[in-house]
């Protein structure tokens, strides 16, 4: 949804910095500048900001600067996990990938009650056991997500962070 304005803005602001540094550099090695700078400069002179031409095109920048930063502030897909794959862009969403690992974490033996959130970069886990060593516990964790994560198949796999804890 933004790389399409991203780069189209980018391809602008590039063809028109060109444009003023080719000028810049005529106008350096002692050439005349472009006409359609020089026609510029002329039709500023005569118009003031109360034309309607002028208003119209102020309006119209206005809109494509307001339309520029809504989409640099919306948050994007970052509900999403890219997932890996080169025929299709494919996707998988935040919660959906909590709930698979929680459902494996909660195969480990001795594991009461889990608690998964999945960022984009690191999975936390804390995870309340009942009658097995912590150490134990967490180890076994540790592995059953790590496979657990590998084949959910995504392009930048996150990291788990797992904390086991007894309650009372």
């Amino acid at each position: 949804m933004r790389r399409i304005p991203a780069g189209l803005t980018a391809l602008a602001v590039l063809a028109v910095a060109g444009l003023f540094l080719y000028d810049l550099a005529a106008v350096r090695a002692h050439r005349p500048g472009m006409g359609w700078r020089r026609e510029l400069a002329q039709q500023l002179e005569r118009q003031t900001p109360a034309d309607p031409q002028v208003m119209i095109a102020g309006a119209v920048l206005a809109v494509a600067g307001a339309l520029l930063l809504l989409l640099a502030f919306a948050p994007g897909m970052r509900g999403i996990l890219v997932m890996r794959g080169s025929e299709v862009r494919a996707g998988l969403g935040r919660k959906a990938a909590g709930l698979v690992l929680r459902d494996r974490a909660m195969e480990v033996s001795g594991v009461r009650s889990v608690r998964v959130r999945t960022g984009r970069s690191r999975v936390r886990v804390r995870a309340t056991s009942h009658f097995r060593e912590l150490a134990d516990v967490r180890a076994d964790l540790e592995a059953v997500l790590a496979v657990g994560i590998e084949e959910l198949g995504l392009a930048h796999p996150p990291v788990a962070r797992v904390r086991v804890y007894r309650k009372g």
